[in-house]
Order: structure tokens, then C-alpha cells, then sequence
């Protein structure tokens, strides 16, 4: 309820007068996108602006990172961000809170959780079973990767006395915390998960996402009254995206490297190849940008379960698929 609180009370600031949302020079648009933070994991949307999939619709990517799902969630209310690219569920919250100008989920990009579970020693036999009685590293309290994990536990037949989530430690500190010998597991992302293996400081023994099946885990969020006006420019958005993650799946990893770098410049060539091979293993990406009301429904289950969602939201009043179906339909 405090997260529902804290976004309704952002809301309020959409109600201000505001600069008009982003500009036009030379018949090019700028689109302000304020994502939840910056990862591999999200690579078609970084694909389509190196390979001027953006600039072929008339548009240009103004990005920030929010540092967090409640913080996107204030920028798109307060009109700071044309689209926030974060979790559905901060849209979720803000619905259920009450606010008038709903954030509108009109794409969704990954599917499935994009964590993988590192141990400390080699498990080529492992089964979630084999995780009774142990310690796991699996982020925030509340946050969607922690309840995830908790999900997949249950569904393989944990109890809650069974289930042993270490939450004290913040979700950019958690690899960290694992090398210095806190926990007997990690969740963590990639490019950082395999680089943990490669060095011989963890393995790599399971795919959350395989686990939890197909979840919203990020989505492209408007409020309603810009989409109202900039629908030609959401549908445009998201065909060049829809390019991108066609790019992802069918080029050669090593050549979609080379268009991601200067997004991670700090990643070696080697560890965005293998991140991209991972994640396309894993299937991760929405290809026609379509949420399904049954992975809505698995999102809300999750959050539930984990004892964080007051009452259940109506998939009708958060999703709006027909940008994503008009795009996706112009590419065919």
C-alpha cells in the first residue's frame, strides 16, 4: 500500500502544467524513455537505435535510467518521461491506488524472468529440490525478481518453512555479497552471471525464467491521454523494436555485439555475445509485444502469493494491446 501511496501522490503532479512532451527538429521526434536500468537483458530496444530502426520512424531516443520501477513510474506521472520502460506491476500499483490518467502498458518486451541461479560449486544433475535447507541471494523483499524466485519455489513444492530467501542484502549488492561468502546461491543477471562462472567463482545450474514460465517482467508504459495524442508515434516505437528483437534472434550474436558495445562499454565483446546467446536460449523476448492476459494473471499470482498485492487489477484497464497489434501486423 505504501508503494500504491507514494505513485498516486507522484500522479498528482501530471495535473501541473508541463513542457510539451518531447520535440521535433528536422521532422525527427525525440522520445524521452526513462527504463527501470540499463541491461543487457533489454538489448532490442538499444539493437533499434544502433541500427537506426528509431531514426527510420521518424524518432530519436532520449534515455535515462530511473534506478528502480517506483521512480520510472513518477517521471512517466509527472510528465518528466513520455514512456517509462519498467515491471507492469508500478502500473498496477498506480491503478489500484486510484490515480485518474492510468499508466497504460502498450508493449511488452521481455517475458520471462532474465535471471539465472549461480551456485558455489558444480551441479550438473541440479533440481530445485536439492535447494531445501539452503541460503539464496535472490534480491529486495517485495521486488519482482525475490517474489519470482519465491514463486518457482512453491511451485515445486516448497513450504514456507522450507523456503530460506536471504532479503538484507540491495539487489545491486547481492553479487558481491555471494563472492565474500554470503549464501549458498545467487540469482543473478547476465553479463555478470557468466563472467562469476568463467572466473571459477560460481556456476551457472538453472534459468529462473525457465522456471517461472512466461511472466511481464518489462514493459513500455504511457498514460493514456499521451497515447491519446501520439499513437502513430507509440506503434512507430515499437515497430522498431519489433525489428530489433527479429535482428536479435536471427543475426549472429557476435555481429549483434558489435551494435551493443557502446551501450556496455565497459562489457567485453565476449561477455555481451554470451549474454545475447543466453538470453535468446531462454526465449525472452515478446515478439509481437503482446501482453496475454494468462502471464498477467501469473504476474498478479506472484505478487500475491508473496503476500504484496492488496487486490487483483483488471487486465482491460492496465494493457492495452492494439498499438502493439497494428505494429506488429505493419511488419508482416
Amino acid at each position: 500500500m505504501k508503494k500504491i501511496l507514494t505513485l498516486f501522490a507522484a500522479g498528482l503532479f501530471a495535473l501541473l502544467p508541463l513542457s510539451a512532451c518531447g520535440k521535433t527538429e528536422g521532422g525527427i521526434k525525440t522520445l524521452r524513455i526513462n527504463e527501470v536500468t540499463h541491461s543487457i537483458f533489454y538489448a532490442p530496444m538499444y539493437l533499434a537505435d544502433s541500427l537506426g530502426y528509431f531514426e527510420e520512424e521518424g524518432l530519436k531516443i532520449e534515455l535515462t535510467n530511473g534506478g528502480g520501477a517506483d521512480k520510472v513510474m513518477s517521471a512517466v506521472l509527472s510528465g518528466d518521461a513520455d514512456i517509462g520502460f519498467c515491471g507492469p506491476e508500478a502500473a498496477l500499483y498506480v491503478l489500484l491506488g486510484g490515480t485518474g490518467d492510468v499508466p497504460t502498458v502498450f508493449g511488452q518486451l521481455t517475458k520471462r524472468d532474465g535471471s539465472f541461479l549461480v551456485s558455489r560449486k558444480e551441479e550438473p544433475d541440479f533440481k530445485w529440490t536439492d535447494l531445501k535447507g539452503k541460503e539464496i541471494l535472490a534480491g529486495r523483499r517485495g521486488g519482482v525478481p525475490a517474489m519470482t524466485f519465491e514463486y518457482v519455489l512453491k511451485e515445486n513444492g516448497f513450504t514456507k518453512e522450507d523456503i530460506n530467501l536471504n532479503f538484507d542484502v540491495s539487489f545491486n549488492n547481492m553479487t558481491a555479497a555471494f563472492l565474500e561468502g554470503t549464501a549458498d546461491y545467487c540469482t543473478i543477471f547476465e553479463p555478470t552471471a557468466s563472467e562469476v562462472q568463467a572466473e571459477g567463482k560460481g556456476y551457472i545450474v538453472a534459468a529462473v525464467g525457465d522456471a517461472s514460465g512466461e511472466v511481464p517482467y518489462t514493459s513500455f508504459i504511457a498514460k493514456r491521454s499521451w497515447l491519446d495524442k501520439n499513437g502513430d508515434t507509440a506503434k512507430g516505437f515499437l515497430r522498431a523494436i519489433m525489428k530489433a528483437i527479429d535482428f536479435a534472434v536471427t543475426a549472429d550474436p557476435d555481429e549483434a555485439a558489435t551494435y551493443l558495445y557502446k551501450q556496455f562499454p565497459d562489457t567485453s565483446y565476449a561477455s555481451i555475445t554470451t549474454s545475447l546467446k543466453s538470453y535468446i536460449r531462454i526465449d525472452s523476448w515478446q515478439k509481437n509485444m503482446q501482453m496475454t492476459e494468462a502471464s498477467f494473471d501469473r504476474l498478479q499470482n506472484i505478487i500475491e502469493a508473496a503476500g504484496e498485492l492488496p487486490a487483483r487489477g483488471d487486465f482491460s484497464k492496465l494493457v492495452d494491446n492494439s498499438f502493439a497489434k497494428e505494429a506488429f501486423e505493419g511488419l508482416k
